[in-house]
């Protein structure tokens, strides 16, 4: 059973750094999408980044992109979110998730972690 165990959130102050850390086990993870979501208080779960865990291929949210970096490391089967200049707006609970490939192509995600605290002072 595939298992995903998010860490590193916390309490900072505006323009500080955070690196969040998805642990996964109990699956062979080359042919997995790994991706980061996260939720604000009131508001709907929205996309963060991704990564292909064989090619490295990564995307963000316009929201992220140049502040944080999304990264594997395969032989610890971590994945890594950088979150660089965080902003008020970046608070919200960060989710790790996990897709299969089938030909290249995910579907969906099939499996999340409980998800990590982030809040961010101003």
């Amino acid at each position: 059973q595939v298992q995903l165990v998010e860490s590193g959130g916390g309490l900072v102050q505006a323009g500080d750094s955070l690196r969040l850390s998805c642990a996964a086990s109990g699956g062979t993870f080359s042919n997995y999408i790994m991706g980061w979501f996260r939720q604000a208080p009131g508001k709907e779960r929205e996309f963060v980044a991704r990564i292909s865990w064989s090619s490295g291929l990564t995307t963000y949210a316009d929201s992220v992109k140049g502040r944080f970096t999304i990264s594997r490391d395969n032989a610890k089967n971590t994945v890594y979110l950088q979150m660089n200049s965080l902003k008020p707006e970046d608070t919200a609970v960060y989710y790790c998730a996990a897709g299969r490939t089938v030909l290249g192509v995910m579907k969906s995600y099939d499996y999340w972690g409980q998800g990590t605290q982030v809040s961010v002072s101003s």
